[in-house]
């Protein structure tokens, strides 16, 4: 189909990447797309235009074709983002994953990927050796040095996407609206992480919505990764308007505020620990004469609005998820705490209990979303038609949070209905950080939960029964997942218990462990004095 008519959907030219590249890189090719905070050279529409075009000529020279999926396993900087576009520019699929990731947690990955070329750092390739990789074939190493060969998979150096050719390849077809432009892991509750499908309509919806009161003389923060939708909505953002970015390999206390006021940063968004960090930090000239006039703030705390009033920037509140496009968001300056404001048009949410009814106002039930724009939320999970077929039951999206709705029609988040823990911008699946606790063999059982950290997030706690005739050590079980787990699934907390509070039919009581929470005999990994960092790579 060359087009539609349906005046609700966006057109291409508002939402591909192809599209929206060409037409910015033409228009006014020669303003600054992104600044990077270590100090490299910046980039206009037209260098980035460029750099996408010889990357998606390399790609296409080792096989990748319109429809493909490939997985990008890159750490902020110069190469992923060029690669991203690079994907997205052969109307291929752009499926990235967590640096952090490692076992079976990237075995599951990489095999639900579908994908047979992957662009990685060269630090984590020698990971893929103890997982299997059965359809992967060929890996396009970042830098010109090749780790050890990794059993039959192929490895090329990053110059292969160095092409030199500066001609777009051609398309097999026109990239439309709703054709999928990356898939993104979210956390899974009951299972394994689930592979969200999200079409450009749904992202470019993110990216609007998501920064409504940005202009194209705006420039966007990014320090949170780019395998995640927080940051990759940002790009979306700068494409849709025409504005530009700062991109962070990491956030940084010490430093964020001078890297914010060298790379002239008007906006970012600002979660959770960071909020305190941040509070917590003595005033330095950096952050009185910082350029960032808006903030993105979840939760929106009371120490968030310190924060906001402190530096001078104005905050504001949006709810989201990897399979929506920000259905909630708050005016700016709020003055109600933990807000997540009202619906934006086009869409509608309901409160409803676990029947689909919905609730009386005030009253606690699940948030249930649907838009009335064709594919600007999620098209499902990839190749999981029983969890798709669940969370769009009825028609509706979903969420799995629990939400209250006041008399004017504001919404506030309440808690997670889900078994999944936020821990420093990290959705974990309670059900993997069993899975990997379980394999030791001193362990029978385990159950995986939240507790409150004193930053107002989610910690890892796990509540461990021993097996028969054997008994847990806390810090053996630390050191036996330390190398097995992705560092922010690494739990804090171990507690050993002789059984589970269960339900009648033997169901671990998880919100009664929960509200026991950290009892005196818990183990706390901090408190023993293991520091676990999260693994730098070399840029």
């Amino acid at each position: 189909m060359a087009g539609h008519s349906d005046p609700r959907v966006p057109k291409a030219d508002e939402c591909v990447v192809r599209n929206l590249l060409d037409r910015r890189a033409e228009a006014h090719g020669d303003r600054v797309f992104v600044t990077f905070n270590d100090g490299r050279a910046d980039w206009t529409y037209r260098n980035l235009r460029d750099r996408v075009v010889e990357t998606a000529n390399g790609l296409a020279a080792l096989g990748v074709k319109q429809g493909d999926h490939v997985v990008v396993w890159l750490p902020n900087g110069e190469l992923i983002l060029q690669t991203l576009l690079a994907v997205n520019y052969l109307g291929a699929t752009f499926v990235p994953l967590n640096v952090a990731y490692k076992g079976r947690l990237l075995e599951h990955a990489i095999d639900l990927s579908d994908a047979e070329v992957m662009v990685a750092h060269a630090q984590l390739v020698p990971l893929l050796a103890d997982i299997g990789t059965a359809r992967l074939r060929r890996i396009v190493v970042a830098g010109e040095e090749l780790p050890a060969p990794v059993g039959r998979l192929e490895l090329h150096p990053e110059s292969v996407l160095r092409s030199g050719n500066l001609v777009s390849p051609p398309l097999d077809r026109l990239i439309e609206p709703w054709d999928i432009q990356c898939i993104l892991y979210t956390s899974g509750t009951t299972g394994a992480s689930k592979a969200v499908m999200c079409p450009y309509a749904q992202v470019a919806a993110t990216g609007a919505n998501t920064y409504p009161f940005q202009t194209e003389e705006d420039r966007g923060v990014i320090y949170m990764p780019l395998f995640h939708i927080g940051g990759f909505s940002f790009v979306a953002w700068a494409l849709l308007r025409g504005g530009s970015l700062a991109l962070f390999d990491q956030f940084v206390t010490g430093t964020f505020w001078r890297d914010v006021r060298r790379t002239g940063g008007t906006f970012a968004i600002i979660m959770g620990a960071p909020t305190t960090f941040l509070l917590k930090a003595d005033r330095t000239e950096d952050e009185e004469k910082t350029p960032l006039r808006y903030a993105i703030m979840n939760p929106l705390t009371e120490e968030a609005k310190l924060l906001a009033k402190r530096v001078g920037f104005h905050p504001y509140g949006v709810f989201n998820m990897t399979e929506t496009s920000t259905p909630l968001a708050t005016p700016l300056d709020p003055v109600e705490t933990n807000l997540c404001g009202v619906p934006r048009n086009g869409i509608e949410c309901r409160i409803v209990d676990e029947h689909d009814c919905e609730v009386a106002g005030g009253a606690i039930g699940e948030l249930i979303i649907r838009s009335d724009t064709p594919w600007t939320m999620n098209a499902g999970y990839h190749r999981n038609p029983e969890a798709t077929a669940e969370a769009w039951r009825n028609g509706w999206f979903h969420t799995g949070d629990a939400f209250r709705r006041d008399a004017a029609g504001n919404f506030y988040f309440v808690d997670r209905i889900k078994d999944s823990i936020r821990r420093r911008g990290e959705n974990i699946s309670s059900a993997e950080v069993e899975f990997e606790v379980n394999g030791h063999p001193d362990v029978k059982e385990t159950a995986a939960i939240a507790v409150t950290s004193e930053f107002a997030e989610d910690e890892v706690m796990v509540v461990v029964r021993a097996a028969e005739g054997r008994s847990v050590d806390p810090a053996a079980l630390f050191a036996f997942l330390q190398p097995r787990m992705a560092h922010y699934m690494l739990p804090r907390f171990i507690r050993v218990v002789e059984d589970f509070p269960r339900t009648p039919t033997q169901r671990v009581q998880k919100h009664l462990l929960r509200k026991e929470g950290v009892t005196a005999d818990t183990w706390d990994r901090e408190k023993a004095g293991i520091v676990v960092k999260r693994e730098r790579l070399a840029t």
